[in-house]
């Protein structure tokens, strides 16, 4: 294959998504982003995808509200019924040129409509289907990320001290979950393209934020250490997530990871001594002295203004950042490369990843559609296929 043929990744790949929401969607996006042609099929009788309609207070926009913009970029929309008869074929024939199917039903529902893998693989058996489920294959429950992070113990270690166990204020499981299907679409690709066969995956948001748990699981699986609430700090690591306010009143937010980084941190703030003590001369003692040791460095820090010091931190290459605003985020120039835009709409890119093999500038990015905006187009197509 010729890098030329290469620019546009999945230029000649085919999705239908029949998921909504935030998990699903993002899937599609991420293929839209990388060249595929995303069609997502949506319910006209129940409005649409539900994100259409999640506004904000005061949210002046269509029926594309700057949620539905978080995940929609790319895709070409067709407002069908599944439980209609009529559209349940051209849905069908949109099935028999896909690739990818994105699915977010709950357990049984597929069935109903008869999208589901089981039958859509004896029909199509080279169709790779991507489902997402709340609890799994069998559990009948729906899935919301807010309740998954109260069940899979996000919310429980969430908060300050003492205080109410809370979310996180965005839909991480979602964005969790949709990580994890991507990955197994791309294996299940690059397993049709060995084998020729399809492939089931299915990510439940469950899987996915047990699996996300990383080093607070272990905490407990292996030192048997029941995280708690600590506001930002870190249960293994000090200073590592403790916030400062610096003498001008900015926050600065220090992730020291080891032991030389708090020797010149110690350095920089002119308490060199500090580093020899014995409550703090390694990470074992810091942590375990962690309060001690926040009240000392909150003194020096509180001495001087943000910019000088954060310009010295910098210098000694010590892990450390100011706490942004989204407004601040934006104005980094950084950010602003991530960023989708046309007209009002605006969105942030899902394929944060640079591509040596990708040309980004070949992929133009369509503003998120509002409902039933390509049904004329694509049923015309799909009639002049069949003539």
């Amino acid at each position: 294959m010729q890098n030329g043929a290469l620019k546009r990744m999945f230029q000649d790949l085919k999705i239908v998504e029949l998921a909504s929401v935030l998990a699903g969607p993002s899937v599609g996006q991420f293929f839209a982003e990388l060249g595929a042609t995303v069609v997502k099929v949506e319910n006209p009788r129940q409005g649409g995808d539900v994100t259409r309609t999640w506004k904000a207070a005061g949210e002046a926009t269509d029926d594309r509200s700057a949620y539905f913009c978080s995940a929609n970029w790319g895709k070409q929309s067709v407002a069908l019924d599944l439980t209609q008869a009529r559209d349940r074929q051209v849905v069908d024939g949109l099935l028999r040129e896909a690739d990818i199917v994105i699915a977010s039903y709950k357990p049984g529902d597929a069935e109903k409509l008869g999208v589901d893998y089981a039958t859509l693989s004896q029909r199509y058996p080279r169709l790779i289907y991507g489902q997402i489920t709340g609890y799994g294959a069998t559990d009948p429950r729906v899935g919301y990320d807010a309740v998954l992070q109260a069940e899979a113990g996000f919310m429980y270690m969430n908060g300050e001290p003492g205080g109410p166990s809370l979310k996180m204020p965005v839909a991480l499981v979602d964005v969790l979950a949709a990580h994890h299907l991507k990955e197994g679409l791309l294996l299940a690709l690059l397993n049709r393209y060995r084998t020729g066969q399809g492939a089931l995956v299915e990510v439940s948001l469950w899987q996915a934020a047990v699996s996300s748990l990383v080093n607070q699981a272990t905490n407990w699986l292996v030192a048997g250490k029941l995280p708690q609430k600590q506001g930002s700090a870190h249960p293994n690591i000090a200073p590592y997530g403790d916030v400062y306010k610096t003498a001008d009143g900015e926050e600065i937010l220090m992730a020291v990871g080891s032991d030389r980084q708090f020797r010149d941190l110690c350095q920089v703030l002119d308490i060199a001594a500090l580093a020899d003590d014995s409550r703090y001369r390694d990470n074992t003692a810091r942590v375990q002295n962690r309060l001690t040791l926040n009240s000392v460095l909150q003194a020096q820090i509180g001495l001087r203004t943000a910019q000088a010091l954060m310009m010295q931190i910098n210098q000694w290459k010590i892990p450390a950042g100011f706490i942004h605003t989204l407004r601040q985020v934006f104005e980094v120039p950084a950010a602003q490369e991530l960023l989708l835009r046309e007209g009002t709409l605006a969105g942030v890119r899902n394929v944060a990843a640079t591509l040596s093999f990708v040309d980004r500038s070949t992929i133009r990015m369509t503003a998120p559609p509002a409902l039933g905006e390509h049904t004329d187009r694509v049923l015309e197509r799909l009639n002049s296929n069949r003539s």
